[in-house]
């Protein structure tokens, strides 16, 4: 009898996940285009689930029909390579799962051209990290109903299980898995970032020690605010340099790097016009991070504001900021599952929206309290246009807007660099505002380009020779 499910690509996530499959009960086959991570995970293991090839020949017909490989490998034209290299010892209604983070689009196109050749394809965003691969991810599958079916079973059973509920479940066809991921990691950058920016008023502003904002992190994440990353922060923040003895979060140099989804996630929106804001400046506060040098420089030659630094009574403005925190994020989402809702509806995907704020709460990044909060508010309204106008969150925002202002006012005119909070503030009042000032921009394009406009009083497009 053949193994029943095969693991191609055994870095740290590959061999996690075929470690996982093996403490459920699966006989998984492994296989690495270099032998070496195939014997390093071979050393480490005693699990006799677990068998090792060195051939793909060998590792495909160890399978049993039809066949199901896991791919673990590096997006872009890796997977293509390796997809090449397994289709000559593949046969008709065997299924190939792309578990990395590959471009949706590259997963449409991968789904059209095996489908021809009667293979199925899967693009199965997988979140956690090494932790969640080993002991439960949160999975977002997408591909042909069918084939995730045969599929499903193992994925259930090795996602984060929570109140008895896997977080895995079927997205929709095509690229449909690999885009709710993609977006996923953009609300992670502006999770991520809004944290980041809490921490800075904290800081710099109240002039905290490292030890007392991780103490005010760990009370945080026993409210509301309790996620995931607001744990690992307080993590984090107590973890002290061996060589210095300083924290280490001070001697780690101030740049931050990105693998291309948080970019693909606002590019994408930009392209279909759903405003993304706090995701793409959250992307952009990293690209500029990267330019130290630069930044060096420019601090000693541009002034900041000259401001009295009086003190400021530290349990208020712990509150103000933790409100602003809390509204930070709940913009945040409900950007990202606007573009959810968007996208859905202009390629006809019907994403499942409660379902996804489900399957996060479990083993993914931004795993957080408050997704249960989303998850009801699309059962209550599958069709919310946007989460800032559910029920909850409309009460949420007006108890905390005020808690957001105070926080980026300060920030501002202390010179510190706020951009999710801000975006965020913008965002929020952007969105609450009936009439804007979009009639002066249109008349200024009709003006100088003849773009025409529309009147509020009748029907039609008009223009008028402004001169």
């Amino acid at each position: 009898m053949g193994n029943s499910i095969g693991v191609l690509g055994l870095g740290v996530m590959g061999s996690s996940i075929a470690l996982n499959m093996a403490s459920k009960g699966e006989r998984v086959s492994v296989y690495n285009f270099t032998r070496d991570l195939t014997d390093r995970l071979m050393e480490r293991i005693s699990q006799e689930s677990i068998h090792p090839y060195y051939e793909a020949q060998e590792f495909v017909e160890s399978l049993e029909t039809p066949r199901k490989i896991f791919l673990m490998v590096t997006a872009g034209k890796v997977v293509d390579t390796v997809i090449s290299s397994l289709l000559p010892f593949l046969e008709p209604g065997d299924i190939i799962m792309d578990g990395g983070n590959s471009f949706y689009e590259d997963t449409a196109r991968r789904n059209d051209e095996l489908k021809s050749k009667g293979i199925h394809f899967l693009g199965v965003g997988v979140s956690g990290g090494e932790e969640g691969a080993l002991k439960g991810p949160s999975m977002m599958v997408g591909g042909e109903r069918e084939a995730y079916d045969q599929v499903a079973p193992i994925l259930t059973k090795i996602a984060a299980q929570v109140e008895g509920t896997p977080c895995c479940t079927y997205m929709g066809p095509m690229g449909a898995g690999h885009f709710v991921k993609m977006v996923h990691n953009g609300i992670e950058y502006a999770d991520m970032q809004l944290i980041a920016e809490a921490y800075t008023f904290m800081r710099e502003k109240l002039h905290m020690p490292v030890e007392e904002i991780a103490d005010i992190f760990e009370r945080w994440n026993g409210g509301e605010l309790k996620s995931y990353l607001i744990e690992i922060t307080a993590d984090i923040l107590r973890k002290t340099d061996e060589k210095t003895g300083q924290p280490l979060v001070d001697v780690i140099l101030d740049k931050t790097g990105q693998k291309g989804t948080g970019k693909w996630t606002s590019m994408q929106a930009i392209d279909n016009g759903i405003p993304v804001s706090i995701i793409t400046e959250s992307l952009f506060a990293r690209y500029i991070s990267s330019r130290k040098e630069e930044r060096v420089f420019a601090s000693s030659v541009l002034a900041g504001p000259e401001t009295a630094d009086g003190e400021l009574d530290k349990e208020t403005w712990l509150e103000h900021i933790r409100q602003a925190l809390y509204m930070g994020k709940i913009c945040a989402y409900a950007q990202g599952f606007a573009q959810y809702k968007v996208t859905s509806e202009l390629n006809k995907w019907n994403l499942p929206l409660k379902d996804i704020a489900l399957i996060f709460r479990g083993g993914c990044i931004i795993r957080a309290e408050f997704l249960n909060t989303i998850s009801q508010a699309y059962e209550e309204q599958p069709e919310l246009p946007n989460l800032l106008v559910a029920p909850y969150f409309v009460e949420k925002a007006k108890e905390y807007q005020m808690g957001m202002r105070k926080a980026v006012a300060e920030s501002m005119i202390s010179g510190f660099a706020f951009p999710a909070l801000s975006a965020a503030l913008t965002y929020y009042d952007s969105y609450r505002t009936a009439q804007s000032n979009a009639n002066l921009l249109q008349a200024q394009r009709d003006y100088f380009g003849a773009h025409t406009y529309e009147r509020t009083d009748m029907e039609g497009t008009f223009h008028t020779n402004w001169k």
